[in-house]
Parts: C-alpha cells; sequence; structure tokens
C-alpha cells in the first residue's frame, strides 16, 4: 500500500461501465447477482443478457457489450460495485491511495488489485479462526450420481468476472460455454485506447507505445502472459 501510495500512476480517465458480482453482505466473489454501476442487477443465470456477445470484423475475438458499446470487468470493477462490502483496513487502504467509487481511471486496476489483497487477507483470518472454532475433521467425500441437465456458474477471478455454462446429458458433459474475464474487457480496452492516444501525441513513438501498453496491461489481461507484444502502428 505504501509503495502504491507513491507511485506515480496515469491519471487518465474515461467513464465506462463497470460489472461485478455482488452480494449484499460480504465482497463477492462467488454466485451473487451480477451488478453495473449503470443501474441494474441480474441473476447469473442471465449472464447472456448481460454479456452480449458480438463478432467484430478486426478481431478474431468476440466482443461484448452491456448498456454502452462495452464494459469493463475487474478489480476496479469489483471496487466500484463492491466498495461498502470492503474490510475497514482495506477502506483504509483505499483512502490511502486515492481511491473512492466511482473510480473511472483504468491505470488503478492494479491500485484496487491492492486494496482487495487486504481485504482477502483479513478475510483469510476471520475464515481461518471460525474454521479453528468449529473444529477440524475428516469427511467422506459426497457420493454424485451421473444425471442430466444443465448449470451455470460464475465467479470474480482476479481478472474479473468468469461466467460458465454446462450441459450434461447421463454424466457426460455435451456443451459449455465459457465467457471470460478478458474477452469482456476487449472493447474497453480498444475504447480506452481511442481515448488516450489524442491525449499523448505530443510525446516520442517510443513513448506513445510504452504508454499504450502500460494500459494494456493494467487490464491484467490473459494476452499479455502469453504474448508480450502490442504492435503500434504510425502514420
Amino acid at each position: 500500500v505504501e509503495l502504491y501510495s507513491q507511485l506515480p500512476i496515469p491519471a487518465f480517465e474515461r467513464d465506462t461501465e463497470y460489472i461485478a458480482l455482488h452480494k449484499d453482505d460480504e465482497y463477492c466473489f462467488i454466485d451473487g447477482v451480477i451488478k453495473s454501476t449503470d443501474g441494474g442487477e441480474w441473476p447469473i443465470e442471465d449472464y447472456r443478457k448481460v454479456t452480449n456477445e458480438s463478432i467484430v470484423k478486426h478481431s478474431s475475438a468476440k466482443h461484448t457489450h452491456n448498456q454502452r458499446d462495452s464494459y469493463a470487468v475487474g478489480a476496479l470493477a469489483r471496487f466500484n460495485v463492491n466498495y461498502d462490502q470492503l474490510h475497514a483496513r482495506a477502506k483504509t487502504a483505499a483512502a490511502a491511495m486515492k481511491l473512492k467509487p466511482k473510480v473511472i481511471k483504468p491505470f488503478y486496476n492494479t491500485a484496487a488489485q491492492v486494496v482487495e489483497i487486504v481485504h482477502c487477507l483479513e478475510d483469510a483470518i476471520s475464515l481461518t479462526e471460525q474454521i479453528l472454532k468449529m473444529g477440524v475433521r475428516a469427511e467422506e467425500p459426497v457420493p454424485i450420481a451421473r444425471r442430466s441437465g444443465e448449470g451455470v456458474g460464475a465467479c470474480d477471478v482476479p481478472r474479473g468476472t468468469l461466467f460458465h455454462n454446462y450441459v450434461i446429458d447421463k454424466g457426460r458433459v455435451v456443451g459449455a460455454n465459457c465467457i471470460i474475464p478478458t474477452g469482456q474487457n476487449l472493447a474497453n480496452i480498444e475504447a480506452d485506447m481511442r481515448a488516450l492516444v489524442p491525449t499523448i501525441l505530443d510525446k516520442s513513438q517510443a513513448d506513445i507505445t510504452h504508454m499504450m501498453e502500460m494500459l494494456v496491461r493494467a487490464y491484467d489481461p490473459c494476452i499479455s502472459c502469453s504474448t508480450h507484444l502490442l504492435n503500434v502502428k504510425f502514420e
């Protein structure tokens, strides 16, 4: 927290829709409802009504949109949606980094991750104490019968909300659909780039490229781990 409170994080901002899972009684990572900073809540099984995947000409990856042309998921989205459910020490950490919802600065996503680390550490201590009070005992695995049906689940992983939907026929998976966080952020990253570039045209080509790489990596996308590459074309 002390380190991040002193880092020179770019002040670029762009208002957008933030989406995350939400529960009234805890900082939500699993289940709950889908909630938007633009207003609206949806049950998890209605995830398709929120994500609205579409094919775009310039990419092999689908884009998503909800109430605007794009939306963001991830630590900053969870912070904006679930700030009231944060642990008190996590709120103190947020204040130290001058974070208060609604934060619309994409470069601050990593700072929001730091806030979540503080929250999760405090939550881990509390959960461990509860388990110790309850007592640890050996338990046999629950037998599971092979069935048929369809199920939808959602969890907010570090990069954002993951939706997963499976169709099972007599114990065999015959259909599956996963909408991953990076895919949901792609349209928003592109929108941020279009807004950022005009504000940094006075910089050198190397600095412009570096700033755009920083923006992409602020979203913590899986593509940055696999390719480590961003091609910038100057005309």
